[in-house]
């Protein structure tokens, strides 16, 4: 897979030489790291972030015309993170479910997917569109291998935000409670004094991401014009 400025990718810490954290890149070779790039602040102690054999998420910043490439872990949303380690534990089941049907085959089939792609992506589309995995395997097997991958139970992502709704006005409960009840997309629960709950249920994190986004964006219009105060707490 080729590589470009602003992927987020799985790597492996190798090795530690001075201020440079150098990281295996999975299946994309090696890159580095420099301190100011691995936390916020001031590092007390390089190894309470990293240590060798530690998987980490980082983002590519530059690759250099001889092919060097620089990373940063401290840029990499919480968000960004999860969907990364999730598809890596997705990618290992579907490499479980390949050397079941396939056994001593196995290893070679998933060799020649990953010269063309990803195998995640690739079972991903293969789920829609079957003849891409019938370059590789017979009929038969593909078969098996796609009942066994679209039976897999789905994992529910759920994405949370936290809300305050203020005003002054002598029937501000009442319409704050009109308000939300007209949201039906989303699980909403009272907190405290002005501060709600908001939380959104996806098959796909990405989904559940856009979904609550655009609600928070509705509330937020809906309250300007009631002359709410409006705020999201920061995560």
């Amino acid at each position: 897979m080729e590589l470009e400025v602003g992927d987020v990718v799985l790597c492996t810490v190798d090795r530690i030489i001075g201020t440079v954290v150098f990281v295996k890149i999975e299946r994309n070779g090696e890159g580095s790291i420099v301190t100011s790039e691995i936390a916020p602040g001031r590092i007390r102690n390089l190894r309470e972030y990293v240590v060798p054999k530690k998987r980490i998420v980082c983002k590519i910043l530059r690759i250099s015309e001889n092919g060097n490439i620089n990373l940063s872990l401290r840029r990499v949303t919480q968000k960004e993170k999860k969907e990364v380690l999730e598809k890596y534990k997705q990618e290992k089941s579907y490499k479980s479910i390949l050397k079941s049907v396939l056994e001593e085959n196995s290893k070679e089939v998933i060799n020649k997917i990953e010269k063309e792609q990803n195998l995640f992506d690739f079972l991903q589309e293969a789920k829609e569109n079957s003849k891409k995995l019938e370059k590789f395997v017979d009929k038969e097997k593909v078969k098996k291998i796609l009942d066994i991958i679209k039976e897999q139970k789905k994992k529910i992502a759920i994405i949370k935000r936290e809300i305050e709704l203020k005003t002054s006005k002598p029937n501000g409960l009442i319409l704050i409670k009109e308000l939300l009840e007209d949201i039906k997309e989303a699980e909403i629960k009272y907190l405290s004094a002005g501060k709600y709950s908001i939380k959104v249920e996806s098959e796909e994190i990405k989904k559940a991401d856009n979904q609550l986004k655009e609600i928070l964006k509705n509330i937020e219009e809906k309250a300007k014009k009631l002359g709410f105060e409006f705020s999201i707490k920061e995560k």
